[in-house]
């Protein structure tokens, strides 16, 4: 691993990508199917001082609120782990709509992206399990969250970590852009 020079926010993309991944990681070396396979990585580079965020979310309709998202959620340290709900997950919270696409899908595009350096599922209707495992220094959330809304804060604080809300205000969302897709016609209605 090469270390760093500059701070993670200022780091170009050649210099990011040579320190959190080695040359040869596409897309697929990203997704970790089983998240504590990544644990040992993830120690690697905590004893290198490096800084792990985390993020969770379903990812299903990649709209520009989700790349704000995971821009910002980067930009706080030197690794991004981001877990992608399961079909499971999301079928606990009963005011959820079923995912349009399949829970690999949906890995395989967040990992896809340049700001996301590693990608677990989340089995979980909470991530509590993940944050315990993971250990992460910063748990990244959505704008349209508050500390009450979230019951996994104590693991993150349990585990030395601290949250933080990071994106754009909660003006683009999947739900929307379901609607317009069903307006439209393009899929049926769920009701």
């Amino acid at each position: 691993y090469i270390l760093p020079t500059k701070p993670a926010t200022l780091r170009t993309s050649a210099e990011r990508q040579a320190f959190t991944t080695s040359p040869a990681m596409n897309t697929f070396d990203k997704i970790f199917a089983d998240p504590a396979e990544l644990v040992p990585l993830l120690d690697q580079h905590r004893q290198q001082g490096h800084t792990i965020v985390f993020g969770n979310g379903c990812f299903d309709l990649l709209h520009v609120g989700h790349t704000r998202y995971l821009d910002a959620a980067r930009s706080l340290g030197d690794l991004l782990v981001i877990a992608v709900n399961t079909e499971a997950s999301i079928r606990s919270n009963p005011n959820r709509e079923p995912p349009i696409n399949s829970c690999e899908e949906r890995m395989e595009v967040i990992a896809a992206l340049d700001a996301v350096d590693f990608v677990v599922p989340l089995e979980d209707a909470l991530p509590i399990p993940l944050i315990e495992l993971i250990r992460p220094h910063i748990q990244a959330k959505g704008t349209d969250y508050n500390l009450d809304q979230m019951p996994e804060r104590f693991a993150v604080e349990a585990c030395g970590g601290r949250i933080e809300f990071v994106g754009d205000d909660k003006t683009h969302s999947s739900s929307a852009l379901r609607e317009a897709l069903r307006q439209r016609g393009a899929i049926p209605d769920e009701k």
